[in-house]
């Protein structure tokens, strides 16, 4: 698998063909050692146009479980770059479609970062200021998909135990 996995979708609606794609397509990066182009693919299917409702959904939840995971599992020797400042720039800067949805799962994978890699550092240069752990839930529960917030919610509470 490679990037025209992707690349066939750019002409095409990016519903639940296009999240399922994101997610085989990043499973596949990390198999091969590329820790932080799987985290941008998981990032893409994120962004995804999804109702809640695709049939993708149902058997692949957001991936806000396997963002916890890859960024917990990362191996020293294999580059992620910092995720904890990917997220806080991700959302700060967020464009249309979906602006609100997709910043707000981005302050929620910052949230995990956190909370599975406390060491890395925020960017002391990016003056943003950092929701809290409720503003995101709330945010979630209003701009993400039905279940998302408490979805979130249970990965977060877990990721102090997550299998290795």
């Amino acid at each position: 698998m490679d990037w025209r996995a992707l690349h066939a979708f750019r002409e095409t609606d990016r519903g639940g063909a296009f999240y399922f794609a994101c997610l085989e397509y990043g499973h596949a990066l990390w198999r091969q050692g590329l820790a932080a182009r799987s985290l941008l693919c998981l990032d893409r299917a994120f962004g995804s146009a999804l109702n809640g409702s695709e049939p993708e959904l149902e058997r692949h939840p957001l991936p806000y479980a396997a963002m916890a995971w890859l960024i917990a599992q990362t191996p020293p020797d294999v580059f992620l770059g910092n995720p904890r400042v990917h997220f806080q720039h991700y959302a700060d800067r967020m464009n249309e479609p979906r602006r609100d949805q997709r910043r707000w799962r981005a302050w929620a994978c910052w949230a995990l970062t956190r909370q599975v890699r406390p060491e890395f550092p925020a960017d002391p240069r990016h003056q943003v200021v950092e929701p809290t752990l409720d503003e995101i839930d709330a945010a979630l529960q209003v701009h993400g998909l039905p279940g998302e917030a408490a979805l979130w919610r249970a990965v977060w509470a877990q990721c102090g135990v997550l299998p290795t």
